[in-house]
């Protein structure tokens, strides 16, 4: 299964514990941030003006 950006943060985050270091290369280190557990990984990208193709493009390299 490819992760897609309109998944949740945590959800990735708990099926899949290796894209931490990812979220936290493009500064996304807001796994306790309430935000997290309702913002799609768009949305947290767009949050923090990031690009979310790479961003998917990296998490998915990680499974």
């Amino acid at each position: 299964m490819a992760i897609t950006k309109e998944q949740s943060i945590i959800e990735v985050v708990e099926q899949y514990p290796g894209t931490v270091a990812v979220f936290r290369n493009y500064g996304m280190g807001c796994f306790g941030c309430a935000s997290a557990r309702f913002e799609n990984i768009e949305q947290g990208a767009a949050a923090h003006g990031i690009d979310i193709n790479a961003l998917i493009a990296d998490l998915n390299k990680v499974i």
